[in-house]
């Protein structure tokens, strides 16, 4: 009986673990139980502290935990237990490593002594996560535990990075050392000062071009306001990547959209015509958007990615912040406001003809996805969190989603995977309860993680999935034509996703009529629990990007002709007719 006692009360290294992460501020951790990570469960059991979810898949654990981690700011925790279940992860990993998201990974392994010998489940997780961290490192003895976990928490922290503990099982349920838990630093973000002879050069260079472009991204954030005024002062259109959408959409009335394959508005158009452009927080990786012409300014506080993508005239490693008030009180108002009136008149036109199928077409299905859209735009919430799947549904979005002060928009931005959508609403919805929650779901994205609406029904999320359901890999479908290629393999043969929704507990809806879309989407919107809406969308409305170059409309035509010779007609007629208001002059 004493032995057995003893068993209970002994303090291991899994609950050392747990110690420190509730000391972290740590408040749920997303994965499943089992096998090697029993030990970490059993200890979060008895602890209470910290809520445990219940995922069906691991890498929805991830996604959940990059979601958490972006929107918060905070560090998120995500675990695997040996060999698959910590290799589930590594997808959501990749990108929460790629989304400089602060994630903390306890992948659990085999047992210490069974390492190198090919046993049950064996992986070298220390080596396979390497690729999407700053830190991935294996607890090979006891003593090690709070050491290696804090230094994983520093660099999740520190770095804005994916951190990753590999625990094998028996050291994780092993006597831990009783001693004083490490001391849990306090960070603060220290400021990156540009030099004082760069920002000098930077204000004679903008006294010396007239027709100057900001292109902004998300490294603006907090720091938008003093850009605004600077693009103000210089007579400056601001473009913006996805990523700065959140920041110079609103209450801008300099900004002229995107640029890029996702891109409308007049941004492609102002940035080829400037001679000065000024590349603010971003490392856009589409080079091929960016002009090549102009003198190109970047202004990044991560000296690294100064010139990754395109030739610099002048790098500057600051941050924004700092380098843009500095500036404010170097530069003279400009007098010349040309380019920018040109600029704005361009982008008020372009916004008028990308809008042509906002209120729908003429015919009750398919839907149109920009009607779909733009109610979703008019009757979502102020603060609502958007999650969008990579695809079509992110081409919508960055189009027809206004965003506002307190509305956030993420998706799989720089590592540009499927499936992201959904589990990273569930993320989404844990760290803000009483904040509406939307996921823009393609049905090829949904369908890859669709397990995990289970999890959504059990703890009762009051999530909002919509699925954009067309039948098809549309954004696949689009990058064939563009390349000259016949569309091949991309059809889904879809299940009633609403149906499906109602089988596992969640309310679905059925939108498949244009007359019904803004009536269902406040009934959707407002129901009170958990919610999906599928709506069957027009798999043959055309997302095109803001330039076309001659080859890729050589390249398009040449797809349509090629299904005209196979026998494909009916698809060739129905994308031209169905996207006629596009092509009007």
């Amino acid at each position: 009986m004493s032995y057995a006692l003893g068993l209970i009360c002994m303090y291991r290294v899994a609950d050392q673990i747990v110690e420190i992460l509730e000391r972290a501020g740590v408040k749920r951790i997303y994965g499943i139980v089992g096998d090697s990570l029993n030990p970490i469960t059993d200890a979060l059991r008895k602890k209470k502290t910290i809520e445990w979810i219940h995922v069906r898949h691991e890498e929805a654990a991830a996604f959940a935990a990059s979601a958490e981690a972006q929107l918060s700011g905070n560090l998120a925790v995500c675990c695997g237990s040996s060999g698959p279940g910590n290799l589930h992860l590594i997808n959501g990993l990749f990108d929460a490593h790629r989304s400089h998201a602060p994630v903390l990974a306890i992948a659990s392994d085999i047992p210490q002594s069974q390492i190198g010998l090919e046993y049950f489940q064996a992986t070298h997780p220390e080596q396979l996560f390497r690729e999407c961290s700053s830190y991935a490192e294996l607890i090979s003895e006891g003593s090690q535990a709070p050491r290696i976990l804090m230094s994983a928490i520093q660099h999740a922290w520190a770095r804005r990075d994916v951190g990753v503990v590999v625990l094998p099982g028996d050291i994780a349920d092993a006597p831990a050392e009783m001693e004083d838990l490490v001391h849990l630093p306090s960070y603060t973000r220290e400021h990156v000062v540009p030099e004082h002879e760069s920002l000098s050069l930077l204000a004679r260079m903008f006294d010396e071009h007239r027709r100057i472009t900001f292109f902004c991204g998300a490294g603006c954030a907090g720091a938008q306001d003093k850009v605004v005024r600077l693009a103000h002062r210089l007579k400056a259109p601001i473009a913006y990547t996805w990523r700065g959408k959140d920041y110079f959409e609103h209450d801008n009335p300099l900004g002229i959209g995107m640029t890029g394959l996702l891109g409308w508005g007049d941004a492609y158009k102002a940035m080829h015509e400037s001679d000065m452009i000024v590349l603010w927080g971003t490392d856009f990786p589409y080079f091929n958007f960016i002009p090549t012409k102009p003198k190109i300014v970047q202004i990044d506080r991560r000296g690294e990615v100064l010139g990754r993508r395109s030739r610099l005239d002048l790098g500057i490693c600051g941050d924004v912040s700092v380098t843009a008030e500095a500036l404010l009180n170097m530069v003279q108002e400009k007098t010349d406001s040309e380019h920018l009136e040109a600029s704005l008149k361009r982008h008020a036109k372009d916004v008028k003809d990308m809008n042509a199928y906002m209120e729908g077409n003429d015919k009750e299905s398919p839907i149109r996805p920009e009607q779909l859209t733009t109610a979703l735009n008019k009757y979502a919430a102020s603060d609502a969190v958007f999650t969008v799947d990579t695809g079509t549904p992110c081409i919508w979005s960055a189009r027809f989603l206004c965003a506002t002060m307190g509305r956030s928009m993420i998706a799989s931005f720089n590592h540009g995977s499927m499936a992201n959508a959904m589990p990273m609403a569930m993320g989404a919805q844990k760290e803000y309860p009483d904040r509406q929650v939307i996921a823009l779901c393609g049905d090829g994205g949904l369908s890859m993680l669709l397990g995990d609406l289970i999890t959504i029904a059990q703890y009762k999320l009051p999530v909002k999935i919509v699925v954009y359901n067309n039948g098809c890999l549309d954004f696949i479908q689009l990058e064939m034509q563009a390349a000259g290629l016949i569309p091949w393999q991309i059809d889904l043969h879809n299940p009633s996703f609403s149906a499906v929704a109602d089988a596992v507990g969640i309310k679905g809806f059925l939108l498949d009529k244009s007359s019904q879309v803004d009536q269902m989407v406040q009934t959707f919107l407002n129901y009170p629990g958990p919610a999906l809406l599928d709506a069957h969308v027009d798999r043959d409305a055309l997302a095109l990007p803001p330039y076309i170059s001659v080859g890729q409309a050589a390249d398009f035509s040449l797809s349509m002709m090629k299904q005209t010779f196979t026998g494909e007609i009916k698809q060739v007629w129905n994308t031209l007719a169905g996207n006629r208001k596009l092509f009007k002059p």
